[in-house]
């Protein structure tokens, strides 16, 4: 073998390991790869659906059958009964359609914006110009932010509407599906499963002690509230000056804190899941349900890490990390860690 037969790294083309990373720049196609991404979503939620529902047996308790989605729609009030027996799968194979035709389009949409659309959308016309944005531009971001926060808000006030007035969600206290008239809306109430106070005592499971699905709907009201009133507020305004110091504006400062916020929700559906039968229903899910608490706990661990690198990444971008960043990170990983070794030893009490 000559050296010329010898083929070296540098050689290669690697730039396709950079994913998405390659389009930071390119806000037309960065957001079709989000889109389609999205239709990625919705195609494995209505496949996953429709295969599930191949396998269900309505003559079997859903806990026993190992499914994941079709508990998750029966929860909702959708095809379920007394004591969680299934009486219809046909709303079941509604979902799982729609989900399908959803991906169809949003895969259009992606790969419009890749192929078809421009580049970079302040090349645009009509309104999609509006939200192109600079990584320095702090309001431009808020604005996009405020956007992303009153699609949450919306999807959140959907789910209380079903449990209030489309129908009602199952509730295991009386193992049927009931309408929640009496959602509760004291904010002390709320507020304090966020302090770790269920009914007047200290809980260390916080949110996860819920165990009434009047404080879950309530919660919901908040939450839909609040994010379509920050949704509005990041809209019209920018961030405050001590924000713009603090924070840093830059595609991977952008991408470090979204992860943040999907490993704090990864880590609360962890313990959601592993500790709460109100909001996972035993005669859905069964009674052991540590496998499933265990996927949401890595996919913490996964997030959390990805929000750490990309963290460093932002504040390396031209410069060497000092002396106080470094221990800073050290710091708020050891915090991370903690924080995670304890939550998978509350686990392991399941």
């Amino acid at each position: 073998m000559t050296t010329a037969n010898i083929r070296t790294s540098q050689q290669y083309d690697w730039s396709w390991l950079s994913g998405n990373a390659r389009l930071i720049n390119l806000s037309g196609q960065l957001l079709g790869a989000h889109i389609a991404h999205a239709g990625l979503i919705m195609f494995w939620a209505g496949s996953i659906t429709l295969v599930e529902l191949t396998k269900l047996n309505p003559e079997l308790p859903l806990s026993e059958q190992g499914l994941l989605l079709i508990p998750n729609l029966a929860r909702l009030g959708w095809g379920i009964s007394a004591n969680g027996t299934i009486i219809d799968t046909y709303p079941y194979f509604v979902v799982g359609i729609l989900h399908l035709a959803a991906s169809a389009v949003l895969g259009a949409g992606g790969l419009f914006h890749v192929f078809r659309g421009p580049v970079i959308l302040k090349d645009a016309t009509g309104q999609a110009k509006k939200f192109h944005y600079e990584w320095n531009d702090a309001k431009q971001l808020g604005l996009i932010l405020g956007h992303h926060l009153l699609f949450l808000g919306v999807a959140a006030l959907l789910f209380v509407a079903k449990a209030m007035n489309w129908g009602g969600i199952y509730d295991p206290a009386i193992n049927n599906v009931r309408v929640i008239t009496n959602p509760t809306l004291d904010p002390f109430t709320i507020f304090g499963y966020l302090f770790g106070f269920v009914d007047g005592h200290w809980n260390p499971l916080g949110m996860a002690a819920v165990n009434n699905l009047e404080d879950v709907i309530g919660g919901h009201i908040w939450v839909g509230v609040m994010c379509i009133a920050g949704g509005i507020w990041h809209i019209i305004t920018e961030p405050f000056s001590w924000a713009k110091k603090r924070l840093i504006f830059n595609g991977h400062g952008i991408l470090s804190y979204s992860l943040a916020g999907v490993a704090l929700m990864a880590f609360t559906s962890c313990y959601f899941v592993a500790f709460n039968d109100t909001v996972y229903p035993t005669v859905l899910y069964g009674s052991d349900r540590t496998q499933f608490a265990a996927v949401q706990f890595a996919l913490c661990v996964t997030f959390l890490g990805g929000h750490v690198w990309h963290a460093f990444k932002a504040r390396n971008q031209g410069k060497a990390l000092s002396k106080q960043e470094q221990f800073n990170g050290f710091l708020a990983g050891f915090v991370g860690l903690s924080i995670l070794v304890i939550g998978l030893v509350l686990l392991t009490w399941r």
